[in-house]
């Protein structure tokens, strides 16, 4: 439930935490009651990016920066239709924004489409707790919504945990949709949205890529019916080991060898297809200064990543599968999780963070050439 209203600022609000941990601060955004997974994003910068992800279905999102809003909203920079985040809580709002795109401030948006946060907290605390803790059930209460913190904690402790959550349909398009090539068409793609962000289809076709985009529940004569020339799996929310009709169109694709790239969701469901299990972790990593080698190259890349979950795969040795050779091909400099894969005896490859870069550096851009040259591969 919430209550648009402006002047939030001044209402009181509520953080709490599933193991009882509750935070106390003012309400940001609209006044009401929301709940949802608490993560952290280190971004410091692409809270427009983060808050229209449609990764971040079902998640209140904790931005680890201490000033958020300050270059307001605009109408260019949203990843998707709406914002998809749960909740949003921040330390210290702008209190004007200042950028010359600003159309509105961020406290504005949020309000309109009716998003609850929280904001004058010790945003570091929570970070800290959260890594020490992990990721957990919480829920923002503001104005009227909060009541004794016993009955807040019983009510968050009703709520569904995000292992064994399936959303990737709830954020997908329903309707397919074409996204042409920019300058001269080299390629035709279809793109299967398990919750993709709009800068994926637009990196392809920066490339020459005609890129169409198909359900989450597309079939296989759906995607060979606008004569690929490969196949793209996107990123999205959600428990991956939910995803067995994901992993069947992917193994369809794999039978067929047709050039494949996956990322995020799409790098689980390749791990899934592949005969690897996956694992919920501690924390995740989100935000857009995560270290990651490129194993085939041995190049450390800055990336952006949005993912609660990861593939089970050795690093230490190929694998065999169904498909042919497998092999980790990136991994996270952090904490060695598995950030990439790559079968060996056919064209498909797929990693676990985001190269479209929106926001983000552009390290890992290089991605997009890599399935051009699978394509062109294929063709020759």
């Amino acid at each position: 439930m919430t209550t648009s209203t402006r002047g939030a600022a001044k209402v009181p609000a509520v953080l709490v935490l599933e193991d009882g941990r509750i935070f106390r601060g003012r309400a940001y955004g609209a006044v009401g009651e929301t709940f949802g997974e608490a993560v952290f994003s280190t971004g410091m910068t692409g809270y427009q990016e983060t808050l229209t992800d449609p990764s971040y279905d079902r998640q209140i999102v904790v931005a680890t920066a201490p000033q958020i809003g300050n270059t307001g909203w605009n109408d260019e920079d949203d990843e998707s239709s709406r914002i998809w985040v749960s909740g949003y809580v921040v330390r210290d709002p702008a209190r004007v924004p200042s950028n010359w795109r600003a159309k509105r401030s961020l406290d504005d948006e949020l309000v309109a489409q009716g998003v609850v946060g929280i904001s004058g907290i010790d945003t570091r605390a929570l970070t800290r707790h959260l890594r020490e803790r992990g990721s957990m059930r919480a829920g923002i209460f503001s104005g009227e919504t909060i009541a004794a913190e016993a009955e807040l904690l019983t009510r968050v402790q009703a709520q569904p945990h995000m292992k064994g959550a399936s959303l990737y349909e709830e954020v997908a398009t329903k309707e397919a949709y074409v996204v042409p090539a920019i300058g001269e068409k080299k390629f035709t793609v279809a793109a299967i949205d398990l919750g993709i962000k709009g800068m994926t289809p637009h990196r392809m076709a920066e490339r020459g890529i005609e890129v169409h985009v198909l359900p989450a529940t597309a079939t296989a004569d759906d995607i060979y019916a606008v004569g690929p020339d490969g196949v793209f799996f996107s990123n999205g929310p959600g428990d991956p080991a939910t995803a067995d009709g994901p992993v069947a169109l992917m193994t369809a694709v794999l039978e067929r060898r047709t050039p494949l790239f996956g990322i995020c969701f799409g790098n689980q469901i390749l791990g899934r297809a592949l005969g690897f299990g996956t694992y919920k972790l501690k924390y995740g990593h989100r935000g857009i200064n995560q270290p990651v080698q490129d194993r085939t190259t041995g190049k450390v890349e800055v990336t952006a990543h949005n993912h609660g979950f990861a593939v089970d795969a050795p690093l230490d040795r190929v694998s065999e599968t169904a498909f042919g050779r497998a092999e980790v091909s990136h991994v996270c400099l952090n904490d060695d999780v598995v950030e990439g894969l790559q079968l060996l005896d056919q064209p498909a490859f797929s990693v676990q963070y985001h190269p479209e870069a929106a926001a983000g550096p552009h390290d890992a851009a290089y991605l997009f050439d890599r399935f051009v040259s699978l394509m062109e591969g294929q063709r020759a």
